[in-house]
This record gives C-alpha cells, sequence and structure tokens, in this order.
C-alpha cells in the first residue's frame, strides 16, 4: 500500500516562495494532494491572504481531530550569506536545507501525509480538519482567525486541535505546549518643551521624566510564575530621542516595552497598569505622556488532561521520550484557536527557525509523521 512521503511534500513545500503573506503555490499543491484523497477542501481568502480548509468525513461528527499550521515563512535576511538555495529544498548530511524547512512546511507536511494515509488507509469513524494559513508569520489578522470566523459560520467545529509548530528547543519529543503566555507591546511618547541646555529652567526636559519610567516598569516585579507558566518578564527594547545636539533640550523623546505575561494578567489589567504609571510620571514631572499599546494574544492554558495524555504517549512511543509540558516561547495561532476548542502543540526540534540556513533533520520529519499517525489512530480507537 503506498505511502505518503513527508520528506518529499516538505521539499515541494520549501520550493514554494510563500514569504508571507505570499501563497507561493504551497496551498494550491496542499489542496491539490488533499482533495485526491477525498478532503472537502475551501479555500478561505481574506484580506489578500490565503487560507486553506480541508475536511475528511461527516461535517459536525462528535469524534472530530484538527490539525492547524501555516505555510508562510518570514524573509531570507541577506541572500548572500545563504549558503544553500533558500527556495532550492536541497538535502545534504541528512538536513533539508531551505526557508520555511523547520518553521513550518516539514510540520504541516507530516500532518497533512499523516492525514492522508489514515482516511485511506484506515478509515475512521469520526473526520480529521486540517486548517492551515498563509498569515502566521505576518500580522495573523486574516489567516487562522479568517478560518475560525469561517468555520464558525459553516458550523464546522474542531473537537481537539493540535498545532504542528517546533516546540522542542534541543532534541526530537522533548517539549509539548500546553499553552502560551500573552504579549503586549506599548510605546510611549513623552512630552516636554524644547529649549536651550543652558537654560534648563526654561524648557521642560522629558529625558528625565522617560528615565524614570522605563526604571519603574523594568524594575517592577509583575509576579513569580504559577504552577505552569514562568514569572511574567517586561523587557524595555528601545529609547529613542533621535536628537543630535548636545545643546538641545529635546521636545519629546520615545521608547517602547514588551511584556510576556502569564495567566495572572490580562492585556487589559496591564494596559491599565502601565497607564497608571505614565499619568503618575507626569504628576511628578509635569510632562504629558502618549501610550499606545497593541495586545498580540492573552495567555491561556489547556490543562493537562485527555488531549496532552493523548499527544504525550504517541510522542513516547515513537521517540522513547517523555514530554515537558511547557508553556514557554513566543505565541503562535493556538491563541487564537484556544477559543475554539481545547489545542495543544507538537512539533520538530526548532534549532534553526528564521536562521540562514534553515533547515530539518529528514529522519525527523518520518518520526514526525509516524507521531501524529499514532494521534489519529489512538484518538479514533
Amino acid at each position: 500500500m503506498s505511502q505518503t512521503n513527508p520528506e518529499t511534500l516538505t521539499a515541494d513545500l520549501v520550493r514554494c516562495a510563500s514569504i508571507t503573506p505570499e501563497e507561493g503555490g504551497a496551498l494550491v499543491l496542499l489542496e491539490d494532494l488533499l482533495a485526491g484523497a477525498g478532503f472537502t477542501c475551501t479555500r478561505v481568502d481574506r484580506g489578500g491572504v490565503s487560507n486553506l480548509f480541508a475536511r475528511w468525513g461527516d461535517k459536525g461528527h462528535s469524534r472530530t481531530f484538527g490539525f492547524n499550521g501555516h505555510t508562510d515563512v518570514v524573509p531570507l535576511g541577506d541572500p548572500d550569506d545563504w549558503t544553500m538555495p533558500p527556495f532550492g529544498a536541497e538535502v545534504k548530511d541528512g538536513f533539508l536545507y531551505g526557508r520555511g524547512a523547520t518553521d513550518m512546511k516539514s510540520g504541516v507536511a507530516a500532518f497533512a501525509a499523516a492525514a492522508v494515509d489514515f482516511v485511506t488507509q484506515t478509515p475512521p469513524d469520526g473526520a480529521v480538519i486540517l486548517a492551515i494559513t498563509g498569515d502566521e508569520e505576518g500580522d495573523a489578522v486574516d489567516g487562522t482567525v479568517a478560518l475560525l470566523n469561517w468555520m464558525e459560520s459553516a458550523q464546522e467545529r474542531m473537537q481537539v486541535c493540535l498545532v504542528g509548530e517546533p516546540t522542542s528547543p534541543d532534541h526530537m519529543g522533548q517539549m509539548l505546549k500546553i499553552g502560551r503566555r500573552g504579549s503586549l507591546n506599548a510605546h510611549f511618547t513623552v512630552v516636554g518643551q524644547q529649549g536651550h541646555a543652558a537654560y534648563p529652567h526654561r524648557a521642560l526636559n522629558p529625558m528625565p521624566a522617560m528615565a524614570r519610567l522605563m526604571d519603574r516598569l523594568a524594575s517592577h516585579e509583575l509576579d513569580k510564575g504559577t504552577d505552569h507558566f514562568d514569572a511574567s518578564t517586561l523587557a524595555v527594547v528601545t529609547i529613542d530621542t533621535g536628537n543630535p545636539a548636545t545643546n538641545v533640550i529635546p521636545a519629546q523623546s520615545r521608547a517602547a516595552v514588551n511584556i510576556r505575561f502569564n495567566d495572572l494578567h490580562s492585556g487589559a489589567s496591564l494596559s491599565e497598569w502601565l497607564q497608571e504609571e505614565a499619568t503618575r510620571i507626569d504628576a511628578e514631572f509635569g510632562t504629558k505622556t502618549d501610550v499606545k499599546i497593541k495586545i498580540s494574544g492573552e495567555s491561556f492554558l489547556t490543562p493537562p488532561g485527555d488531549l496532552s495524555a493523548l499527544v504525550s504517549r504517541a510522542v513516547e512511543a515513537e521517540t522513547g521520550v517523555t514530554p515537558e509540558l511547557s508553556t514557554s516561547g513566543g505565541t503562535s495561532d493556538a491563541r487564537f484557536v484556544k477559543d475554539h476548542c481545547p489545542v495543544v502543540e507538537f512539533g520538530l526540534v526548532g534549532k534553526t527557525m528564521h536562521q540562514v540556513d534553515e533547515r530539518v533533520e529528514v529522519a525527523q520529519i518520518h518520526q514526525l509523521k509516524a507521531i501524529y499517525t499514532r494521534i489519529l489512530r489512538d484518538y479514533f480507537a
């Protein structure tokens, strides 16, 4: 009985130059594969972003397993820094090279290959859904969010979902994500009054106010962590005044911070705290501070239970490694899926993602397909 080769599929996807938000032929390729295996496929394009929804089995079945992933990739950086063709999908010393090889065309290839072989060889009593976006590396406004919006309107539903992002820092099977920290970016503009540096009493220098504000924020302990999350962090990422003159007190100064927060906080509560701190500084220094905040995602947790146990058993059976249940790392599209159904993340080792000469160990692609196949088999058993 023929098998869908995830290595070949990964290579075909890597050859698609799908730098976000370009589709690059990746979703067309996947749609052809899935439709040929009996999946009902629907393009859910929105805002110039390409997305693909595919379902095998009856709509609305009480047992429906979903996979989520993305085929868009980050830009190359300087192409001259690459020693291998970034869209060549060449194999050398057991590694397949190319942009997106790790993040996350190999993951998409592994779960697509597993799903195709599973439903054609051992058709389950249930449904399998693949929700694949072209907007994870971009603004993430018209990608998985668009898919979930369409699914709601079309009364399509996953009972559980696995996101195939790279999750293991060092070795295969090391880590399973059961949640993610929230992420918030805040931009501050402190406005004073420009003047001559020799006559500071005739000006209002925004720099001391900004320095005090950033120090207060950076030195504040947000929390000590929770049972499943590390302590929340705040990083000052830029302070910029843009003043080339040493004899001029500037009129304003700008800064930005990034907060990664656990489930003790919400984007709203942190936004309120940041605004309160800025207001205190203005009262102390006489400045006026504008605060602009963008919440990239709220923290979430899928408590350890049936889903994480299902995935953990499959990982251990195929790798001999019991994965750590973790909430570390950045954000992913799981932050959107969690509002739809219970979600966890498991994928390959992510050491080279977003790097020059991004690459994936070929053996791990086949291993990941085996893990996903076992998950499907055990879920529908």
